[in-house]
């Protein structure tokens, strides 16, 4: 089905965005404000696949 396929590439993605978020943590150089962002990145992913789970239509 087409929705799951999407779920599974939103669900790829916000592994990588965590795994990116760790390493950006670990940066000395990194900034608040490029954590709070990917932070956001990763919340909005999330909120996108509850919504595709539970069969509401986006914003």
């Amino acid at each position: 089905m087409a929705i799951e396929y999407h779920i599974q590439q939103l669900e790829e993605k916000h592994r990588e965005l965590d795994n990116q978020l760790g390493q950006l943590m670990a940066h000395p150089s990194s900034t608040d404000d490029d954590i709070a962002g990917m932070k956001r990145q990763k919340l909005q992913l999330k909120d996108r696949i509850s919504e595709l789970r539970s069969g509401a239509s986006p914003n």
